[in-house]
């Protein structure tokens, strides 16, 4: 890269990136879950689990919200010696940054269906559920401001776009990139 170049990453990507991997596995997480009779039994436990998921999902598609529309307001326009990032780089390296993570987490929840059947991979679902409702609601803001907004890799190196060490954004006009607004692939 030249001299003044820097890395950009698309947010709604790396919100995104988590969606699937939280998503699969915790279905399949409950599903197993539904095989054990566990503690408090099958009912209860999807039924509690359930509840948990649209907990889940509405906490984390509305947690730090706020943050991520005051950095989308205060967006610069990126440079033109400016490398962004692709799509399928940008996912690859969260979900390699976070596989121990979303194992232990799948670990969990099974582990969990002894006590409360399903409802720990129903919360692991959630949890993609609510990624995938936030990325949405970036890709709403980008196609309202017809903008793309970008954050430096630097600064999002542990997969959080909007988090303390985050200064502010870059946008870019609506096409640049692979990635549709709200992070998923372009459809050619």
């Amino acid at each position: 890269m030249g001299r003044g170049a820097q890395s950009l990453a698309r947010v709604a990507v790396i919100v995104r990136a988590g969606a699937a991997p939280l998503w699969w596995p915790g279905l399949l997480a409950a599903a197993i879950g539904a095989l054990v009779p566990g503690l408090t039994g099958r009912r209860i436990g999807l039924l509690s689990g359930a509840a948990l998921f649209l907990i889940t999902a509405a906490v984390v598609a509305l947690v730090r919200s706020r943050r991520y529309a005051e950095l989308a307001g205060g967006a610069t326009r990126a440079g033109r010696s400016d490398f962004l990032q692709d799509r399928a780089v940008t996912v690859r390296n969260w979900r390699r940054g976070h596989r121990w993570w979303l194992l232990g987490a799948f670990l969990v929840a099974v582990a969990s269906a002894f006590l409360l059947p399903g409802a720990g991979g129903m919360v692991l679902a959630g949890a993609g559920a609510g990624l995938w409702i936030k990325a949405v609601r970036i890709g709403q803001r980008e196609h309202r401001d017809d903008a793309l907004y970008w954050v430096r890799t630097d600064w999002a190196e542990r997969g959080r776009p909007a988090g303390k060490q985050v200064e502010g954004y870059r946008s870019t006009g609506p096409m640049a990139g692979d990635a549709a607004p709200g992070g998923a692939r372009r459809r050619r």
